[in-house]
């Protein structure tokens, strides 16, 4: 560390002890904003030797029971980076150096098990139904649910899943390690979406870290100081995942992604179902592209819902279509006729003039009599060569019923036939 480091850390801490309680959560407020005393408690953190650690650890302790939710949260933001640095000490087995971190992380762990009566905590979860609707999904969309005498028993049954009581530890020891770790990453995921940036980089890091130390990858990966295996637990992993996830929306994609490959790797070789099965839904759901979402915008995971209006098909069967379909119907010609292309329905000719007892008329009838029939057969053509256009070629199929009702009645003037 620099001196500049070290002395921006020695006067945190001493301001800190001189503080009065009423500008507590005034000195809350405006601590976030100390980007480079962050950047300093991280280096310290990350020097086991380093002689500020323990006073740092014991104010980051008294940071967290102070009750001040920002203090709360401040002291949060560093929780990855103590798990990696207290699991890389127990890995080379120099468990005397971590004293310092080990009590915070059980000082932690102890306040968050109980409520501020003193009551062990009983945490709930309730596991959603599919056939009920959300945000993420409608039951229509899912395809047909069997209404079944057992799903009909459990229709609108909603299951709960409890956690706790949790009993409190005096140390860290290799069974009841992961269970603390565990615990205090769910902690940690609980305020995720008030952890700066930095603190989501340091989660995706230590999460590459901790799955493929001591294995191949970690030279691909070109990892130092640690190379020994780091025990780790199924819970522990999935804990881990939620994490990424939300870092993987919010400005941290790269890391994130490359922590989400590292963390299948390591869950193929230990062959944990649960993570396994939670990482690879995360890689299903990913967008194809690279997410160029804003750090300083809006944190969200886009979703495609289903619109709640009805669509109506434009094929759907009407009477109009029904009443096409019968007069084509009638009006086929026979099948000792003349062979037709397919799709084409050939209509006869309807010769107006040359009906029995007809008056003929005059030479200017007679034309627009022609030029009437010509367009009316024109129609009848275009219709009957487009089978999607039923609907509007029915003015001309009346027009040709009322003719040949007309020539069946044996009208005598051409020129009074009206279409």
């Amino acid at each position: 560390m620099f001196t500049s480091e070290i002395g921006v850390v020695e006067e945190w801490l001493s301001e800190f002890k001189t503080l009065p309680e009423k500008s507590l959560p005034n000195y809350a407020t405006n601590l976030k904003d100390k980007s480079s005393l962050v950047s300093s408690l991280y280096k310290v953190i990350q020097e086991p030797q380093s002689e500020l650690l323990e006073p740092v650890c014991h104010q980051l302790f008294e940071f967290y029971r102070s009750g001040e939710e920002q203090l709360l949260r401040f002291t949060l933001q560093f929780l990855p980076e103590l798990i990696w640095c207290y699991l890389a000490v127990s890995a080379s087995r120099n468990v005397h150096s971590s004293g310092c971190i080990e009590a915070l992380l059980l000082g932690v762990y102890n306040l968050e098990i109980v409520d501020k009566q003193g009551h062990s905590k009983v945490l709930s979860f309730t596991i959603p139904s599919l056939s009920k609707p959300s945000v993420y999904h409608e039951p229509s969309s899912i395809g047909s649910m069997a209404l079944t005498e057992s799903a009909l028993s459990q229709h609108g049954l909603s299951k709960v899943v409890y956690s706790g009581p949790h009993p409190q530890r005096e140390m860290l020891t290799a069974q009841n390690r992961f269970e603390v770790l565990t615990f205090l990453l769910l902690c940690y995921n609980a305020a995720l979406t008030y952890m700066p940036s930095v603190s989501l980089q340091s989660l995706c890091q230590i999460c590459s870290r901790i799955c493929v130390c001591g294995y191949p990858r970690q030279h691909v990966r070109k990892y130092k100081g640690v190379s020994s295996r780091i025990p780790i637990s199924s819970g522990f992993m999935v804990q881990m995942l939620t994490g990424v996830y939300f870092a993987l929306y919010n400005g941290e994609w790269d890391l994130a992604q490359k922590a989400l490959d590292d963390i299948i790797y390591r869950a193929q070789l230990e062959l944990y179902p649960e993570p396994l099965l939670v990482a690879n839904a995360i890689k299903a759901s990913l967008p194809r592209g690279a997410m160029k979402s804003s750090k300083e915008g809006t944190r969200c995971i886009q979703v495609e819902i289903t619109p709640t209006s009805s669509r109506i098909s434009r094929n759907a069967v009407t009477s109009m279509s029904i009443r096409g379909h019968r007069w084509k119907r009638h009006e086929q010609p026979d099948s000792n006729n003349d062979a037709t292309e397919v799709g084409i329905l050939v209509i006869p000719e309807i010769s107006v003039t040359n009906v029995s007892g007809e008056r003929p008329g005059n030479g200017e009838k007679g034309r627009a009599l022609g030029d009437i029939d010509a367009q009316h057969m024109q129609g009848l053509q275009e219709t009957a060569t487009d089978p999607r256009s039923e609907s509007k070629g029915l003015p001309e199929l009346r027009r040709q019923k009322s003719v040949r009702k007309m020539m069946e009645d044996g009208m005598a003037t051409a020129g009074r036939v009206q279409f």
